[in-house]
């Protein structure tokens, strides 16, 4: 009987051993959850020029539902959505009896806008990210970095004025705005092709999947900033 005790203890210490996994892997569980929650936002935008709601979910599957009133835009962001697995939900109501200038900044600004907001603090991304996009005979190179220090390099010839109906001089000017908004770090180049549909395409897949790598969450450092100063 002198023994029952010990054995009591010993008997429970599993038991509680066990509560307690279970018990954190329920609270790494919720936390998930809640940052998956959390990986979400929407903005309005709404100025004399351009009427725009975005939507975005970093978690997603690469769900979505375009409408700028470009064609070609619309082809271009669709491969983001698709190529980042980020759902992204677009309705752009722009001034297109002037030109398309507008239209495509102030989207670029949205998408951008959403993706900071739902980044948050940034804790627990990657941060970093790069790709070679092929297409045919076009090579595109793309890193990026979630800094908070909005820079672009675009290096990518076109040899026409137009794809479809969209200005091709507004293709640089749709990263920068982008790039401004999000607040990254964006280097995009074109190593080599020829046709400009490609060229364009594989810009805009490298982007899709370098910010795939960089918004993942790394579980090895999933509660902390991925930088050395504790903040981005």
């Amino acid at each position: 009987m002198a023994h029952c005790p010990n054995e009591a203890i010993r008997s429970v210490k599993p038991a509680c051993h066990l509560r307690v996994i279970l018990a954190r892997a329920d609270c790494m569980a919720r936390a998930k959850r809640y940052r998956a929650a959390m990986r979400r936002a929407e903005i309005h935008r709404n100025t004399a020029e351009t009427q725009i709601d975005v939507t975005v979910n970093l978690d997603g599957t690469g769900l979505y539902s375009v409408s700028t009133g470009i064609g070609f835009l619309d082809h271009m962001i669709e491969q983001l959505s698709r190529h980042s697995l980020i759902d992204i939900d677009v309705k752009t109501v722009g001034d297109l009896h002037v030109d398309q200038h507008h239209t495509t900044e102030d989207t670029a600004i949205a998408i951008g806008e959403a993706v900071a907001r739902a980044l948050g603090d940034k804790r627990g991304i990657s941060r970093y990210g790069t790709a070679y996009a092929p297409m045919d005979e076009t090579l595109t190179r793309v890193a990026l970095d979630i800094s908070g220090r909005p820079w672009l390099v675009f290096k990518a010839p076109f040899t026409v004025q137009r794809l479809g109906e969209w200005d091709t001089e507004l293709i640089e000017h749709w990263f920068q705005s982008f790039a401004q908004a999000a607040g990254i770090t964006l280097h995009v180049e074109n190593l080599y092709g020829g046709n400009n549909h490609h060229v364009v395409e594989s810009c805009f897949k490298g982007l899709a999947r370098a910010l795939r790598q960089a918004v993942e969450i790394d579980q090895r450092k999933a509660d902390a900033i991925p930088s050395t100063k504790g903040m981005l």
